[in-house]
């Protein structure tokens, strides 16, 4: 099927209202961030490593939006991810929101490792888990200063959810406090 017949059959789709057009576009009020396409087969991919924070809105808010075509999207403020619109579009949002790691998470991090080190282990226990995920918080606060928001938010979550044998270590309030300190 050539372009022009596909053109041809939104055409005739719109006008006997069956609503399978193209679609109606994308209207964004602010973007500072992320991946958008449109158009059939449109792919976005927002393979992005951000630091901190989302970014703010600009002041006033975002611009204001008009109000996309039948089908179509619209978004008042974007600040990362992906999204696409139309027939058989893909988003994919792989992006990595990036904090700093902070001496007091870092010192955290390394006690825990001290107590786990001597800690005896127990098939289930997730001991194992919890020592690998410090680990890696670790190593890429080594190689560049800050971890993944994500990484930290899933170690907060092995540590406080009961399902390992961590309750007991001294240090577990503390690095739990440096997490939430950074990740919200």
């Amino acid at each position: 099927m050539t372009r022009d017949d596909r053109d041809d059959r939104d055409d005739k789709d719109a006008a006997e209202g069956t609503g399978r057009t193209g679609g109606g576009g994308i209207s964004i009020g602010s973007i500072s961030g992320g991946a958008v396409a449109q158009g059939e087969r449109a792919k976005a991919e927002d393979r992005s490593e951000r630091m901190g924070p989302p970014a703010a809105p600009p002041a006033g808010g975002p611009a204001p939006v008009p109000p996309p075509r039948d089908g179509g999207m619209a978004v008042g403020a974007m600040s990362g991810g992906a999204m696409a619109q139309g027939r058989e579009a893909q988003a994919t949002d792989a992006s990595r929101q990036l904090v700093t790691a902070t001496p007091e998470l870092l010192a955290a991090v390394a006690r825990m490792r001290e107590e786990l080190a001597v800690q005896e282990r127990a098939a289930g226990d997730g001991l194992d888990e919890v020592d690998a995920e410090l680990a890696a918080v670790q190593r890429e606060a080594q190689v560049a200063g800050q971890t993944g928001r994500s990484r930290l938010a899933r170690l907060r979550t092995l540590l406080t959810s009961g399902a390992t044998a961590v309750g007991g270590l001294a240090s577990l309030a503390a690095v739990v406090e440096a997490i939430s300190r950074l990740v919200a």
